[in-house]
C-alpha cells in the first residue's frame, strides 16, 4: 500500500527478487478478507494514516526512505505493524521476508550432519539410513551429499541414473534459492528427494553455493539430513554452521577414537551440538560410553554390528531401508528422540535497517 512512486518501485523490485507477486493498493482494498487474507502487508509511510482503524493482524510493515522521525514509530504503532524497515538498509532482510511469506514458511527443518571420525567409519551408510527412517515415517526429508569424494550418496540410494539435478548445477548459486524449486528438482529416491554429486567433471561448490542450498533445504520444514567429509574447508564450514546438530561415526578401536578426536575438533569450531555414534565391534576393553568420554563428547548412541550389511548394498539394497536391522532400529529411536521436543527453534536476525516493534512500544 503506497502512493509514493519511487517507493513502489522499490518494493516492486525486491517483490520480483523474492518471487513473489504483490497486490498494490493505495488505501485498504476493498471488501472484505483483502487485509487479513495476504500472507504479509508492506505499508508505505505515505499510507500509514489510510490504515487506521484496519484489522489488527500480524505480518504487517511500515516502510519507507526515511524512518527515523519519532513519528514514524508512533504511526507503526497505531497500525500494529511488527517492523519498521528503511530502504535500501534493509533490502536484503525484506527480500528475505517476502520468499518465506510467498513459500508459507514454517519451522525450519531439522538439520542432522553425519560426519566419519576415519575413513571408512560408515557415516554415508549412517546418514542413508537416518533419510530414509526419516521418509518412511511420512516426515519430509531431503539427503544432502557435501562430501565431493564419497563418489555420490545417490549410489547407496541406486539412484546414480535416476533424473534430476545435482551438485554441479548448483556450483554457480547465490543468493536466495526458491525451496519448493529446489525440492522438485532433485531426484526423488525412496520417498526423499537427493543431492548428489555428479561423476563426470570435478567441481568446486564455493560456500555462497553451499550456503544458498542449504538455507533453502531448510525452509522447506521436515528433516534434512547432510553427509559430510572429514575435512573442513570453507563450504564445509557453512554447511556445519547450518546445523541443529552434528553425529560423529566412530568406530570402537584406539587409532579410531585418536582420528575422530582431530575431526571432532576441527567441528567443533564452528558447530556447537556434536556428538558421538559409536560404532562396534569394539577393541578389548573399549565400549561405546568409553568412546564418548575419550572424545569428551554426549553419546547419541551405539551401532552395533549388522551382518549382511555390505552384501546388501553391493545388491543395490539401500543401507536401513528395511525396519527391523539394528541400524534402522537406531535411526528410528533417534528420529523419535531428536523430535520429541517439536523440533528446534527459529534462529537469525534482523538485518540493517530493521526495527522491531514488540508489545506496543519499541524493542
Amino acid at each position: 500500500m503506497t502512493e509514493d512512486v519511487d517507493l513502489l518501485d522499490d518494493l516492486l523490485r525486491l517483490c520480483a527478487a523474492a518471487g513473489a507477486e504483490p497486490e498494490v493498493h493505495h488505501a485498504l482494498p476493498e471488501g472484505r478478507g483483502g487485509w487479513e487474507r495476504a500472507p504479509m502487508v508492506l505499508v508505505g509511510d505515505d499510507a500509514a494514516l489510510r490504515c487506521r482503524g484496519a484489522v489488527r493482524r500480524r505480518g504487517v510493515m511500515l516502510v519507507g526512505h526515511d524512518q527515523d522521525t519519532p513519528d514514524v514509530w508512533r504511526r507503526a504503532v497505531e497500525i500494529g505493524a511488527e517492523h519498521v524497515l528503511r530502504l535500501p538498509d534493509a533490502e536484503s532482510w525484506l527480500v528475505d521476508q517476502i520468499a518465506n511469506a510467498a513459500e508459507g514458511v514454517g519451522r525450519p527443518a531439522l538439520t542432522v550432519g553425519v560426519i566419519g571420525g576415519r575413513g571408512g567409519a560408515g557415516a554415508s551408510t549412517l546418514a542413508c539410513a537416518l533419510a530414509l527412517a526419516s521418509a518412511r515415517a511420512g516426515r519430509r526429508t531431503l539427503l544432502i551429499d557435501g562430501d565431493p569424494l564419497g563418489g555420490g550418496i545417490d549410489v547407496l540410494l541406486g539412484g546414480e541414473r535416476a533424473e534430476g539435478m545435482r551438485w554441479p548445477d548448483f556450483a554457480h548459486s547465490k543468493g536466495r534459492l526458491g525451496g519448493g524449486a529446489l525440492e522438485e528438482s532433485l531426484p526423488a529416491l525412496h520417498g526423499l528427494r537427493v543431492l548428489s554429486w555428479g561423476r563426470d567433471d570435478w567441481v568446486t561448490i564455493p560456500a555462497q553455493a553451499m550456503e544458498a542450498v542449504l538455507a533453502a533445504a531448510r525452509r522447506l520444514g521436515g528433516v534434512v539430513v547432510v553427509d559430510l567429509p572429514r575435512r573442513v574447508d570453507e563450504p564445509v564450514a557453512e554447511a556445519l554452521a547450518q546445523l541443529d546438530l552434528g553425529l560423529l561415526v566412530v568406530p570402537g578401536e584406539l587409532r579410531a577414537v585418536a582420528a575422530a578426536k582431530r575431526v571432532a575438533s576441527m567441528a567443533g569450531m564452528v558447530l556447537d551440538d556434536l556428538r558421538v555414534v559409536a560404532r562396534g565391534p569394539y577393541a578389548a576393553g573399549l565400549d561405546g560410553r568409553w568412546v564418548a568420554r575419550a572424545l569428551d563428547l554426549p553419546l547419541a548412541g551405539e551401532l552395533p554390528v549388522e551382518s549382511g550389511l555390505l552384501g546388501a548394498q553391493d545388491s543395490g539394497v539401500p543401507p536401513g531401508s528395511g525396519s527391523r536391522g539394528p541400524l534402522s532400529r537406531f535411526c528410528t529411536a533417534f528420529w523419535e528422540q531428536a523430535l520429541a521436543g517439536g523440533g528446534v527453534g527459529e534462529g537469525g536476525g534482523s538485518g540493517g535497517g530493521v526495527g522491531r516493534l514488540g508489545g506496543g512500544g519499541v524493542s
